[in-house]
C-alpha cells in the first residue's frame, strides 16, 4: 500500500473511532468506546507507517540523487 493510501486510512480510522468513542459515551457502552479506542489506534499506526514510508522514499532519493551528482 503506498504512503498517501496508509495516511488517508488513518485519517479515516481515527475519526470512525472517534466517533465510536462518543456514540459509546453517549450510549453508555464500554464495548463501543472500546472499539473505538483500538479503531483509533489502529488509525495512528496506518498514519505513521505512511509517514515512515515518505520519509524512506525522500531519503532514497536524496541518496540516489547524490550518487548520481557524485558519478557525474
Amino acid at each position: 500500500m503506498g504512503s498517501t493510501k496508509d495516511k488517508i486510512k488513518g485519517v479515516t480510522n481515527e475519526a470512525i473511532g472517534k466517533a465510536k468513542q462518543g456514540i459509546g459515551e453517549a450510549a453508555g457502552s464500554d464495548r463501543m468506546k472500546g472499539e473505538g479506542t483500538v479503531q483509533e489506534i489502529k488509525g495512528k499506526g496506518q498514519k505513521t507507517m505512511g509517514e515512515a514510508k515518505d520519509t524512506a522514499k525522500e531519503a532514497i532519493d536524496s541518496a540516489a540523487s547524490a550518487a548520481k551528482r557524485a558519478a557525474d
